[in-house]
């Protein structure tokens, strides 16, 4: 059994573990709180609080997927707005989280329509013993243009909600951003401008996932009618590490305090996480598939992973792939890899034929009798667009060699020379 430390700091608060409830349905009474707790979540992001006076009213039905040949859902539509319960029966049940489970962190999400919104707001969870603030300035389906990321996407409001609820409160703080931003970097400065000490990012995206094509409808039709709303599951966990990376990268922002979300699914997504610079880490959609038993998968990969890269600190791992990713203009362009066919997997299906020719360079040739292919160097760019349409894992990136016409060192020049002897 392989025993790893996965606590980690984060905002000054300590975390037996980087695996949170992110604020959404699976977080939305104290039953399910406890329940996640119970299973070895180390902190729930309770579904966001709204005022006493804003009405949650929602529609149904109000989810859709988007799935591949028959996969659970590759991605996940929801017009869920924030807690439905009222604002006495959320506050009740963040005490009794706190008070009988003392030693996880039950972080408070809120979410405004004015200033004296926010500072109430920030107020009463304090009082209700919450650990953390998280400030929803990104919701993407709120009935109220005061409210989520219309929010979000003004940095002007956003460090001017969050000065607000400094006012309300001294607990930690953080401000989910929204990533219908082209740019998140001002907004996520305006917030720490504000008095936040962290970013938790990203929430849903925009989207319209599917359209009936009888009834010329998105997906969920609500009487006849559908909406643009908020995009989850494994479909967006690009543009989530994307948008941490360039956080992470910025001037004035290379220690910020991030809580990634986005599409995190297996512990390897939660690595990936991890090495572009986040330090706890947040989930919603995997826990509506699979349930809350995933966070057990989630730990033991962690700590395999740890093992097999010498860490016995999951704090040590954080941020350590973000200097690896550089702008376009500075990658290394002097070299290729061409692709290795191994000829005992390979099946002769002649999808890699066919790729390359209709989506490529037409560097593969084709020899019909013996349903066979074979790489043309001549014309081949090193692209790998046959390496990953193979089914069946026949071709692989080969040995790195020069560009034609280029001086290398010795070992370069051995790698050249023998590249046309490599398939």
């Amino acid at each position: 059994m392989i025993d790893k430390d996965l606590s980690v700091e984060f905002m000054g608060v300590h975390f037996e573990n980087p695996f949170l409830l992110s604020s959404s349905p699976v977080g939305n009474c104290y039953e399910m709180c406890a329940k996640a707790f119970d299973e070895g979540w180390g902190g729930v992001v309770f579904k966001t609080i709204g005022p006493k006076h804003f009405k949650v009213d929602e529609v149904s039905p109000r989810f859709d997927e988007l799935t591949k040949e028959g996969t659970p859902f590759v991605g996940f539509k929801n017009m869920e707005q924030i807690a439905e319960h009222s604002l006495e029966e959320n506050l009740h049940d963040l005490k009794e989280l706190k008070k009988n489970y003392p030693n996880k962190v039950v972080v408070a999400s809120i979410m405004g329509t004015n200033e004296e919104d926010w500072e109430e707001l920030a107020q009463l969870v304090t009082e209700a013993d919450a650990d953390m603030i998280e400030m929803n300035l990104s919701c993407p389906q709120m009935t109220s243009h005061e409210m989520g990321s219309d929010v979000g996407t003004n940095p002007e409001l956003v460090k001017k909600y969050c000065a607000a609820v400094k006012r309300g409160s001294d607990l930690p703080m953080m401000a989910k951003m929204t990533p219908n931003i082209t740019d998140m970097i001002p907004a996520a400065k305006a917030s720490l401008d504000g008095g936040a000490q962290g970013i938790a990012t990203i929430n849903t995206v925009k989207s319209i996932s599917n359209i009936d094509l009888d009834k010329k409808v998105a997906l969920p039709i609500v009487n006849g009618k559908s909406s643009i709303s908020g995009f989850s599951g494994k479909a967006v966990k690009p543009i989530a590490l994307r948008f941490i990376q360039q956080l992470r990268t910025a001037a004035g922002l290379e220690l910020l305090p991030i809580s990634g979300i986005g599409g995190i699914e297996t512990w390897q997504d939660a690595a990936e996480f991890i090495l572009l610079g986040a330090t706890t880490l947040q989930v919603t959609t995997s826990v509506m598939q699979y349930g809350y038993r995933i966070v057990e998968d989630m730990k033991n990969g962690l700590m395999h992973y740890m093992e097999e890269q010498h860490v016995d600190h999951l704090a040590d791992l954080v941020g350590l792939a973000t200097k690896n990713i550089v702008p376009a203009e500075k990658l290394d362009r002097d070299y290729k890899v061409y692709p290795k066919i191994d000829w005992d997997k390979c099946i002769g299906c002649g999808r890699c034929y066919i790729s390359c020719f209709d989506g490529a360079h037409q560097a593969i040739t084709w020899d019909e009798e013996k349903r066979r292919p074979s790489v043309n160097i001549n014309r081949c760019v090193g692209c790998q667009l046959c390496n990953l349409v193979c089914p069946v894992g026949a071709i692989t990136t080969g040995e790195k060699v020069l560009k034609p016409g280029r001086k290398g060192n010795a070992a370069d020049k051995q790698v050249e020379s023998s590249r046309l002897t490599h398939f």
